[in-house]
């Protein structure tokens, strides 16, 4: 029972440690770095940590905007879009945007791919901690810090340097949206030379940002 207990609140006493420290990488991450250095030992994975603070408002908005525009209000999960994924399973197909932002980063910062309903009831016990024990402001911020926007690089001050030559602070709302529509498959798009695909998703983006507003996020992580 003793270690039945320790088990089921190591989540919370590593998250209420995150809550102050900044993450120096996520499990994605170190799994990527090693794919990387075994597949092209050349290269390697960037990745540098910037306060929320120090980040453009445009970056934040545009992640809310174009994964979960429902973060403001949610506590971790949005019940309709599970009920229409588990129904969407049931029928074979494949299911996209299901996962909140709380979620995601619940799943990069801790987990490492795997198709499982355990790993997806792992990934929800972390996520409930999660909303309990941080802010949305630092959800946000260590979201946006150890998210894939390309290839090699892991947070959005590694993306700004890497991909527009530029600081996380001084991305324009073009570069934000662009960073937000490589979200789904950063390994395969290119948010500095956009395709037809990530052209069209970053001009949605920016539809969704125009329409929510640049203080949609103010109550929630505060403006900046």
């Amino acid at each position: 029972m003793i270690i039945t207990v320790v088990v089921a609140m190591a989540p919370a006493a590593v998250l209420l440690v995150l809550r102050v420290i900044n993450p120096p990488a996520s499990a994605f991450m170190t799994l990527k770095a090693a794919e990387l250095h075994r597949e092209h030992p050349e290269r390697e994975i960037s990745h540098e940590w910037v306060d929320l603070d120090q980040v453009a408002p445009c970056m934040a908005l545009a992640a809310v905007a174009g994964e979960d525009q429902t973060f403001p209000t949610n506590h971790g999960f949005v019940w309709s879009s599970i009920e229409r994924a588990i129904k969407h399973n049931a029928n074979g197909g494949a299911v996209h945007g299901a996962s909140t932002i709380t979620q995601q980063t619940a799943k990069n910062l801790f987990l490492v791919p795997a198709k499982s309903y355990i790993r997806k009831g792992i990934e929800a016990y972390i996520t409930v901690w999660m909303d309990l024990l941080w802010s949305k402001r630092r959800v946000l911020e260590v979201y946006l810090n150890i998210a894939q926007f390309s290839d090699t690089a892991f947070g959005v001050q590694a993306a700004a340097k890497q991909l527009f030559h530029t600081r996380a602070a001084h991305l324009s709302h073009s570069q934000c949206a662009a960073l937000a529509a490589v979200l789904p498959a950063p390994d395969e798009y290119d948010a500095a030379h956009p395709g037809s695909y990530v052209a069209g998703r970053k001009a949605w983006i920016l539809r969704q940002m125009r329409h929510l507003g640049p203080h949609y996020l103010d109550d929630a992580v505060g403006g900046h």
